[in-house]
C-alpha cells in the first residue's frame, strides 16, 4: 500500500522539462513587493498601489453591451483560429491608415492579448541557439518569452544619460551570425520613450543588411503625448520582415478582455495560426465582438484617457521635481514615470521596500527592466487624481524622513 506521503514523494520527484527553467526569467523577484502590496490592500490595509499598469478607467459601456449582445445571439462557439474576419479587417484598415503599410485580414491574427502575440511570434521566428537583440530597458516578460523558444536574449542598453536614446553603434556591434531578430517596444515600457524616425531608419538598415526579423511592440502607441509616433513596418523594405504587436488592453481599458493581435507577412501569420490551433484555438467570439465595437466606436474614449494620462504625467513630473533626492524622466507616452532615486542613498530595493512599509505606497523596482534602469523606480499613474495626490504627499514625507 502506498501512503499519501509516498505519493507526494513520487510526485515531487518527477522531472520537468527544461522549458520550466527557461520561462522563469531573472527578474521575477522584483514583483514580490507588488504582490505583497496587493494582498495587503485586499486585507483592508491603507495601501496605494502604483506598481502595475492596469487602467483605473472602466471598460466603455458600449464594449460591454456588445459582448452581451454577442453572447445572447449565440456567438459562444468555436471561432476562426485567426479571429473573426470582421475584426481582422478593421484592424487591417486602422493599421494601414496609421502606418501606411498595405495589409489585409490575411496579415492579422487575433490573440489573447499582446503578450500572447509576442510569445507566438517568438515561437515562430526563433530557434534553439538563435540570438535576439532587445533594446533595454525592456518589459520584463521579454526574457522568458525569448528563452522559451530556446533563443538567447542579447541586451542593447539605452543609457539614461542619453535620455534612453538608441546607440546605433552599440546595436550594430551586438549583431552576430547567430542574430535572428531585433525586439523593441515603442513607446517603451518602462521609460515611456518613443523611437524617433531616424532611430527606426537605423534599425531598419541593419535589419535589411543582416536579414533580420524586427518585432515592434506598439501597445502604447495610442497614448503618445509628445514627439509624434512612427511605425517600423512603414519603412522601405520592412513590411516583409516586421511583426507589429498591439492590443486593446491599455488604450481601451480592456486589460482583462485579452484582445491583442500581430500584424505580419501572411506566411508568418499562417504559421502562427498553426501554433494557435494547439495553444489557444481561437479567441471567444463575443470577446472579439466587444473588441470590434471598441475599434469602431470608442475612439473618443481612448482620446479622453490619453488626455487624462498626459495631465497626470505633467503633474507627477512637477511633483517629483520638487522632492529633493528624486529625479523624474519625462516620458513621451504611456502610463509610467521613471524616477531616479539614487540620490536618496538607498538602493532601489530598499527604497521600494521601505516606501511600502513606512507610508503604504507601492512602486516597482525598475531593475527588473534591465541594467539601464538600475537606480530607478517605475511609478504608474493609473490611479485617480486623489490617490495620486495622497501618494505624492506620502512619498514626500518618506524621502524627507530619510
Amino acid at each position: 500500500m502506498i501512503t499519501s506521503a509516498a505519493v507526494c514523494d513520487q510526485v515531487y520527484g518527477m522531472k520537468f522539462s527544461s522549458l520550466v527553467e527557461r520561462v522563469k526569467g531573472s527578474s521575477a523577484d522584483v514583483w514580490d513587493s507588488h504582490y505583497g502590496a496587493v494582498a495587503a490592500r485586499s486585507r483592508g490595509e491603507d495601501i496605494i498601489v502604483l506598481s502595475v499598469g492596469d487602467p483605473d478607467f472602466d471598460t466603455p459601456v458600449g464594449v460591454m453591451d456588445a459582448a452581451y449582445r454577442a453572447m445572447r445571439s449565440g456567438d459562444t462557439h468555436y471561432t476562426s483560429i485567426k479571429g473573426h474576419v470582421e475584426i481582422r479587417n478593421c484592424i487591417a484598415e486602422k493599421h494601414e491608415i496609421s502606418s501606411g503599410q498595405s495589409v489585409s485580414a490575411e496579415n492579422i491574427i487575433v490573440t489573447s492579448g499582446g503578450q500572447n502575440a509576442l510569445f507566438a511570434t517568438t515561437q515562430c521566428i526563433c530557434d534553439q541557439g538563435d540570438e535576439v537583440i532587445v533594446l533595454q530597458p525592456m518589459y520584463v516578460t521579454y526574457e522568458a518569452t525569448i528563452q522559451a523558444a530556446g533563443a538567447t536574449l542579447v541586451p542593447v542598453v539605452l543609457d539614461v544619460e542619453s535620455g534612453f536614446r538608441l546607440d546605433v553603434k552599440r546595436l550594430s556591434d551586438a549583431i552576430t551570425p547567430k542574430t535572428r531578430a531585433i525586439y523593441f517596444a515603442t513607446p517603451s515600457n518602462p521609460t515611456g520613450i518613443t523611437l524617433r524616425q531616424n532611430e527606426l531608419v537605423a534599425i531598419s538598415e541593419l535589419a535589411i543588411e543582416h536579414d533580420l526579423w524586427v518585432v515592434a511592440d506598439e501597445v502604447y502607441c495610442d497614448f503618445v503625448f509628445d514627439n509624434g509616433f512612427y511605425h517600423m513596418a512603414s519603412l522601405p523594405g520592412m513590411a516583409e520582415r516586421t511583426v507589429t504587436i498591439n492590443s486593446l488592453s491599455k488604450s481601451y481599458a480592456m486589460t482583462g478582455w485579452r484582445v491583442g493581435w500581430a500584424v505580419g507577412p501572411q506566411q508568418l501569420v499562417d504559421n502562427m495560426e498553426k501554433l494557435a490551433l494547439c495553444m489557444l484555438y481561437g479567441l471567444p467570439g463575443f470577446i472579439q465582438q466587444a473588441g470590434l465595437h471598441a475599434l469602431q466606436h470608442c475612439e473618443s474614449d481612448c482620446l479622453a484617457m490619453r488626455d487624462v494620462y498626459r495631465q497626470r504625467r505633467d503633474r507627477l513630473v512637477r511633483a517629483f521635481d520638487a522632492i529633493p533626492g528624486l529625479k523624474p524622466i519625462k516620458p513621451d507616452a504611456g502610463m509610467f514615470l521613471m524616477v531616479d532615486v539614487r540620490d536618496t542613498g538607498l538602493t532601489t530595493a530598499q527604497f521600494v521596500q521601505q516606501l511600502l512599509q513606512q507610508v503604504g505606497v507601492s512602486v516597482l523596482d525598475a531593475t527588473a527592466f534591465g541594467v539601464g534602469a538600475a537606480g530607478f523606480v517605475r511609478v504608474s499613474y493609473t490611479a485617480s487624481d486623489d490617490l495620486l495626490d495622497e501618494a505624492l504627499l506620502r512619498i514626500g514625507r518618506f524621502v524627507e524622513s530619510i
